[in-house]
C-alpha cells in the first residue's frame, strides 16, 4: 500500500489555495518543526514560521530580540518601482506609530491614542452599535435568506467606525475600498496593476483625513478624530499629520475588515456546529465565551510579522540577524497543548480567551474592547431574530491572504422568529 502521508515539503505557504485551508500543515508543523524556514519576500534576509503557542508568546513579549518595525513589508512589491513611488509621494510617508513601532517610541504612541479608546466611551456605543446590527438584520429577514458578508458583516463594522470617526454615511463606500485597499497590499498576492490602484486608495485616503483632521482641528466634535487631536500626555508632544494619519489608517483596517471577518466566521462555525448554535439560543450567558471561541478559531490577523535584531536562538533553531519571524496566531490558537481538542468548537471551552488573536504584550490590540462588543451584540441579536439558519446552495469562500483570514462570501438561509 503506498503511504499517502504528507511532509512539509508538499505546502507551498505561499499558494493562494493552501493560504484559504492550511490547519493540515499548522498541525504537522507544529508537531514536525515548529519554527520552519520559508521562501522569504525579502531577497537578504531568511523567513522563519512559527506555529506553536508557546514560542509565539516568547516573540511576541520580547521586543528587544524580536522588532516590530517592518513598515517596509507593508508597501506591497519587494522590488523598488518608480511609478509606484510617484504615487505614494503625493500623499504622506508611513510613519512607525501603533502596529510598527518598538519601545520606547510605541509607548507614547500608545498612552496617547489609549486618550481615545476609553471604556466609557466604548459602553456608550452600545444603543447605536444595536441599532445599526436591528437595522441590518431589518433589511434581509423577510426575505429568509442573504448573502452574510455584504448584508451583515461588511457594513456593522464600517457604521460604526465611520460614527466614531464622525464622518458622513455617504462616505461609507469609500471607506469599505480604502481599507480594501490596506487588506490587498498586506496579501502579497496582488498584481502590479491591483497595486497601482491601491497605492492611489492609500493617498486618497490620506488626503480624506487630512481635510478631516484639520476641520477637527478648527471646530472640535465629540469624535475619535477630536479625541486623537487632542490627546496629551505629560511631556509628551501631541501627534503630528503624519502620525494622525497613520493611526487613523490603523484604526480604520482594525476597526472593520477584522470586525468584519470574525462576525462572517462565527455565522459559519455555528452553521457547522448546529448543536452549539442552539446551546447559545437557549443559553445566553455563554455568548461572551462564545466570542472568544470565534476569535480562536477563525483569528481574523492570522499572523504578523516581526525582525530579528541579533543574532539569536528561538527552541532549538539558530536565527540570524535581520531574519523575518512570521507568528502564525491562527496556528497557535489551535495548539493543543495550549487548547484541548484545539481543532473543535466549544463554546464553553474554559480557556478560549487566551488565544492570541488580538496580539500580546504592547501590541495587544487597542480596538480588542470595541470589537469584542460589536461581536457580542450581533450575534445577540442574530439568535434571537432569526432560527434555524443553514447554508444556502451558493455556499461559501474564502479570501487567500498572508496575514487576514476572511471569507469572500456566505449565503445563508434562515426561519424569522416570530
Amino acid at each position: 500500500m503506498v503511504s499517502t502521508m504528507k511532509e512539509l515539503s508538499d505546502y507551498d505557504f505561499f499558494d493562494p489555495e493552501f493560504l484559504v485551508c492550511p490547519y493540515e500543515f499548522y498541525k504537522l508543523a507544529r508537531e514536525r518543526s515548529p519554527i520552519m524556514e520559508l521562501p522569504s519576500p525579502k531577497a537578504n534576509a531568511k523567513l522563519f514560521l512559527v506555529t506553536r503557542y508557546d514560542l509565539a508568546i516568547e516573540v511576541l513579549k520580547d521586543t528587544s530580540r524580536f522588532s516590530s518595525n517592518f513598515a517596509a513589508l507593508l508597501v506591497g512589491q519587494a522590488e523598488p518601482d518608480d511609478e509606484l513611488q510617484l504615487i505614494y509621494a503625493q500623499g504622506w510617508p508611513q510613519a512607525n506609530t501603533l502596529l510598527t513601532a518598538d519601545p520606547p517610541e510605541h509607548e507614547r504612541f500608545r498612552s496617547l491614542v489609549n486618550k481615545a479608546f476609553t471604556s466609557s466611551r466604548i459602553e456608550k456605543m452600545h444603543d447605536s452599535i444595536q441599532q445599526v446590527v436591528d437595522e441590518s438584520i431589518d433589511g434581509f429577514i423577510d426575505r429568509g435568506h442573504c448573502e452574510f458578508v455584504s448584508e451583515f458583516a461588511v457594513p456593522l463594522p464600517v457604521k460604526v467606525i465611520a460614527q466614531q470617526l464622525g464622518v458622513p454615511p455617504a462616505d461609507l463606500p469609500q471607506f469599505k475600498r480604502w481599507s480594501d485597499a490596506f487588506i490587498a497590499l498586506l496579501s502579497h498576492l496582488i498584481s502590479r496593476e491591483q497595486e497601482i490602484q491601491c497605492a492611489k486608495d492609500v493617498v486618497a485616503f490620506q488626503y480624506y483625513f487630512r481635510d478631516v483632521i484639520e476641520s477637527r482641528q478648527k471646530q472640535p466634535q465629540d469624535d475619535l478624530i477630536t479625541d486623537l487631536v487632542n490627546a496629551k500626555v505629560a511631556g509628551e508632544r501631541p501627534l503630528d499629520m503624519v502620525e494622525l494619519l497613520s493611526i487613523i489608517q490603523q484604526i480604520l483596517v482594525a476597526g472593520n475588515e477584522t470586525v468584519t471577518s470574525a462576525i462572517a466566521a462565527g455565522m459559519l462555525l455555528l452553521i457547522k456546529h448546529p448543536q452549539q448554535m442552539e446551546l447559545l439560543q437557549t443559553d445566553f450567558s455563554q455568548l461572551q465565551n462564545f466570542v472568544e471561541e470565534v476569535l480562536r478559531l477563525e483569528t481574523p490577523t492570522a499572523g504578523m510579522w516581526r525582525v530579528v535584531t541579533r543574532d539569536t536562538k528561538l527552541g532549538d533553531v539558530e536565527i540570524e540577524v535581520g531574519s523575518l519571524i512570521l507568528v502564525r496566531f491562527d496556528a497557535a490558537n489551535r495548539d493543543p497543548a495550549k487548547f484541548a481538542a484545539g481543532e473543535g468548537c466549544d463554546v464553553r471551552r474554559p480557556n478560549a480567551s487566551s488565544h492570541l488573536s488580538f496580539g500580546y504584550g504592547i501590541h495587544y490590540c487597542l480596538g480588542a474592547m470595541l470589537a469584542r462588543k460589536e461581536m457580542h451584540i450581533a450575534f445577540q441579536r442574530l439568535l434571537l431574530r432569526l432560527n434555524n439558519v443553514r447554508l444556502a446552495k451558493d455556499g461559501y469562500q474564502y479570501l487567500p491572504n498572508v496575514l487576514m483570514r476572511s471569507l469572500k462570501y456566505l449565503h445563508i438561509e434562515f426561519d424569522k422568529v416570530a
